[in-house]
Formats: structure tokens, sequence, C-alpha cells
């Protein structure tokens, strides 16, 4: 199946929802327990979810891997909120990329990349800041071939549970 890279339209909030939360699911419900991982879901995903609530604030940018009506990954730009005294004056921040565990190895993840490189590069960002959960280690080494480095820590809120995320930054 062709994959179409696109911004996202409003009408892909209940794909992009359940694309993200499965994901969400395969790669982290093993680090929680039952109880977190409902917490989180909960704030998360769903109707009243953040993910369709920043989809509908064009604060938030995001930049769709649809393959038919499914969508393969997208990746999310979002006002910093990271602190700058961690990462630097005039950064941009990647709030998210995922990528469907069915189209790994396909060059979704680097199609995405390639799409947020670009758009902080031409708004002339000094830098592109992300945070990855510290055992991630697929994440962690798909970063580190661009050149991210890691340069300070975030504690990540997963229901009643803090976990490390790894701030990581690219000078651009």
């Amino acid at each position: 199946m062709t994959i179409t890279y696109r911004d996202a339209l409003p009408s892909d909030g209940p794909a992009l929802d359940a694309m993200a939360r499965r994901i969400w699911i395969e790669t982290f419900e093993h680090s929680c327990s039952p109880e977190n991982l409902h917490l989180y879901l909960a704030e998360s995903y769903g109707p009243e979810g953040k993910l369709l609530r920043d989809l509908a604030d064009p604060a938030h940018r995001f930049h769709v891997a649809a393959a038919g009506e499914d969508i393969a990954g997208y990746a999310k730009l979002s006002p910093l909120w990271l602190d700058p005294a961690i990462v630097g004056d005039g950064a941009a921040q990647l709030s998210q990329l995922y990528v469907a565990s069915d189209w790994h190895g396909r060059g979704v993840a680097q199609a995405l990349m390639t799409w947020v490189l670009d758009t902080v590069w031409a708004e002339k960002a000094a830098s592109l800041v992300l945070t990855v959960w510290e055992e991630n280690a697929r994440a962690k080494r798909f970063y580190e071939r661009y050149g991210f480095v890691h340069v300070g820590d975030y504690a990540f809120q997963t229901g009643n549970q803090v976990d490390r995320d790894l701030i990581m930054r690219l000078p651009l």
C-alpha cells in the first residue's frame, strides 16, 4: 500500500487517536500498573483526550503518514514546553513521532523526520528538542542517528507513576 504524507486534518482525529493509543499501549504497557495505564490513557486519548485537543489547536502541527484510511505514523510539533534553561533559546519541540509497528522498517519514521527538520529549519529554530523514555532503545537509536544528544532529564507522568525521559537536543 502507498503512503501519503500530509498535514493532519480534523477528520483524521479518530484514526490518529486510535493509532496513537494502540502504539502507546504496545510500547509502554509493560512499564506501568493497570491502574496507571488506565489513568494515562484516559487523560491522553479518546473524545476528551489531549491528543484530540491538540489536533484542534493550531499551535500544534501534525503531519501524518496515511495508508488509505489508516494512519501509519505521525509527527507532532508543539510549542516549547521544556525548560529553555536546559534546551536553550530558540528551540523547536518535537512532541511525538509515532509509527505503527507494522510499518517499522519501511522509511515512515525517516519521512516524518524529514518533514520535522524541513519545518523547523524553515522557521530558523536554533535547535530541535524532544523527550524519549530512557528504556525505549529503538527510539533513542533513531534519534542518535540524526545527531540528537542527551542534555537533561524530564519527569514523565504516567498516571501516578513518574518515569525518566531523556531530553535530547539537535543543534540546527
